[in-house]
């Protein structure tokens, strides 16, 4: 059975529970860009709590453009500033130094389209990291959402727990620095 997920940039922890709940999901690649959503923001733990990291978009009309057609905007250095704060978040982490040379070139090349930087980034943490056997793939045309089972975020350990507490569904990204390829285990906990 496979369900229909909105793309997003390095998904929350629920978002990728509920996508890995079956053998394989659909990313919806005919729907149209959300302001204010997930699909160029995501969530980390900084050092002083949730931080918000956001890729900032070509100006335009983007709200209702198709989101394989939202472009990324080149004009600050948001890239050298979403891996300072990764690294700033993250360096300590058990598994960062595992990850981090590959996870870097994701903030070197420059993606044209949003929607290409978040699918290679999900293909990256899930298939090729966590080691999901499953399959994502990308839907030809429109298709609705599916309800996703309502899943209650895994608690795992982080790296500032003891400073703020645990911060319940970051992005999966934090999953990854803190538990590696373990984390699909967490993620499989419904």
């Amino acid at each position: 059975m496979e369900s229909t997920v909105k793309i997003a940039y390095l998904p929350p922890v629920s978002w990728c529970q509920s996508a890995v709940a079956t053998g394989e999901f659909l990313i919806e690649g005919h729907e149209h860009y959300q302001k204010g959503s997930w699909r160029n923001r995501c969530e980390i733990a900084g050092p002083n709590g949730r931080q918000l990291l956001s890729i900032p978009l070509v100006k335009g009309k983007n709200n209702k453009m198709p989101i394989r057609d939202v472009r990324i905007a080149f004009d600050e250095p948001w890239q050298r500033q979403h891996w300072r704060s990764i690294r700033t978040a993250y360096g300590s982490a058990p598994f960062f130094e595992h990850y981090a040379d590959e996870l870097v070139a994701f903030y070197e090349k420059k993606y044209i389209f949003l929607f290409d930087l978040n699918l290679e980034l999900i293909e990256f943490v899930l298939l090729q990291k966590m080691k999901w056997p499953g399959r994502i793939l990308v839907t030809d045309v429109y298709q609705p959402f599916s309800s996703r089972p309502t899943v209650s975020p895994p608690r795992y350990p982080q790296v500032f727990e003891d400073k703020n507490g645990f911060l319940p569904d970051l992005s999966v990204l934090d999953l990854l620095m803190c538990a590696g390829k373990n984390g699909l285990d967490y993620l499989q906990q419904l």
